[in-house]
């Protein structure tokens, strides 16, 4: 039998998520003069940043490539960012050999096709709640939020409230 998702986020030492459709609400809003912009919600980001302080890894792999989206992201202390990824497989595993990884500690949001073979390969799959059906198919947890619009926080704050990291993370940078 297979554990339940809950039970999963017990060990989850590190979240991987893609940007397009999970970081922001996979629109691409187009200037004048060609510029890509997208959409990030503040919500997550805090996540993000209380994932990192608390300890935990977090890593981008995305296909799209935006400096702005890798300036917001190193803003928030990511390091490991990957864009511009035409074999999302290659980077994870090389991540995963570069940290010592097992499958059992990750966390991957993903939300369209790209993502499908990298989330057959971590213990907790999950998805924004407007992902495609294919990666909502093989999610074991579907987020109650549309990508960009705080998926990311609800996973990022559902492992750490299972690992007793969520609120006492913010009452040890108040007390």
């Amino acid at each position: 039998m297979s554990k339940h998702f809950k039970e999963i986020m017990n060990d989850i030492t590190t979240f991987i998520f893609d940007v397009d459709g999970v970081l922001t609400d996979g629109k691409v809003h187009v200037t004048n003069n060609g510029d890509l912009l997208r959409i990030m919600s503040i919500k997550d980001g805090y996540a993000v940043k209380a994932a990192l302080e608390n300890g935990y890894r977090v890593c981008i792999i995305s296909g799209g490539s935006n400096e702005g989206v890798k300036t917001r992201l190193s803003n928030l202390g990511v390091k490991d960012i990957y864009l511009g990824v035409s074999n999302k497989v290659e980077i994870f595993k090389k991540y995963c050999a570069d940290h010592n990884l097992q499958p059992e500690e990750i966390l991957y949001m993903g939300d369209d096709i790209p993502d499908y073979h990298v989330m057959q390969l971590v213990a907790l799959p999950t998805a924004p709640q407007d992902a495609s059906p294919e990666i909502k198919r093989i999610s074991r947890y579907i987020s109650h939020k549309n990508g960009g619009e705080g998926a990311v926080r609800e996973v990022i704050e559902q492992v750490m409230k299972t690992q007793h990291k969520w609120f006492q993370h913010f009452d040890a940078k108040y007390d």
